[in-house]
């Protein structure tokens, strides 16, 4: 009955995108194990207040990683996290500050700008991967909570840092996922301190759109093995380039 209320709430040329939206972040999560907030994000702040936008994919993003399990947890380098978590513990609370209170404009540009820059680092840049010390988990991490509260997108910053401190990919891997769980279960505690989930219709919201992202979930899992990964990574690009663009664009705009 309250997952019906949210129909009521919004009109079908929001929630049909929206669930469009959210079958293909959850089809590339599937896919690739990661870039469902960083491709979901952009489109749905489109449709949706951004504020309403973030709190909704952490739902979700919570729901897949319980799905998918954590593998490879005895892999997991936990001096790494140890060094990482204080830091971005600090920038999460720092950026969840700037969720509530700054203008949305000002965010939808900056994420919009983070977008296109993070798209044209990945497909233009080559750099010889070289070891780091561990002192870049301060600049890093704090940087990576900031966009990991903001819009979930703090991903590809640890993975800056962590793939320069872990040459096993296996153990790089494992610690990454470990990090992006465990950053999860703190966005989901202090977006509850703040009130974002007290906003109207927002559980209903999520209660009716979570069986879109276990459906892209699950559809992405399937095709993991039969679909080209570059061509996979090529159509992610295209996504961030366009979402990134329509955010500048529309920021700028006003």
């Amino acid at each position: 009955m309250l997952a019906l209320q949210a129909w009521m709430q919004l009109p079908l040329t929001t929630l049909v995108p929206s669930a469009m939206i959210i079958v293909l972040a959850y089809i590339i999560y599937g896919l690739t194990g990661f870039g469902s907030s960083i491709t979901a994000i952009p489109l749905l702040a489109q449709l949706l207040p951004l504020r309403t936008a973030v709190p909704l994919m952490l739902v979700f993003d919570l729901c897949a990683g319980l799905v998918m399990g954590m593998k490879n947890r005895a892999s997991i380098d936990r001096a790494e996290l140890r060094r990482l978590i204080p830091f971005m513990l600090v920038g999460m609370v720092l950026g969840v500050t700037l969720l509530v209170r700054a203008p949305e404009r000002a965010l939808l540009l900056l994420l919009g700008v983070f977008v296109l820059a993070y798209s044209a680092w990945s497909l233009l840049w080559r750099p010889v991967v070289r070891p780091i010390s561990g002192i870049w988990a301060v600049p890093l991490g704090l940087s990576g909570g900031i966009f990991t509260a903001l819009f979930g997108t703090g991903g590809p910053i640890y993975t800056i840092y962590l793939t320069r401190r872990l040459p096993d990919k296996i153990i790089m891997r494992a610690t990454i996922s470990a990090l992006i769980f465990l950053s999860a279960i703190a966005r989901l505690v202090l977006f509850a301190g703040a009130g974002l989930y007290e906003q109207a219709h927002l559980p209903q919201l999520a209660i009716l759109l979570l069986p879109c992202a276990m459906l892209g979930l699950f559809i992405g899992n399937h095709l993991h093995h039969r679909l080209p990964p570059h061509r996979v990574v090529q159509a992610v690009w295209a996504i961030l380039i366009f979402g990134g663009s329509s955010l500048v664009w529309r920021s700028l705009a006003g």
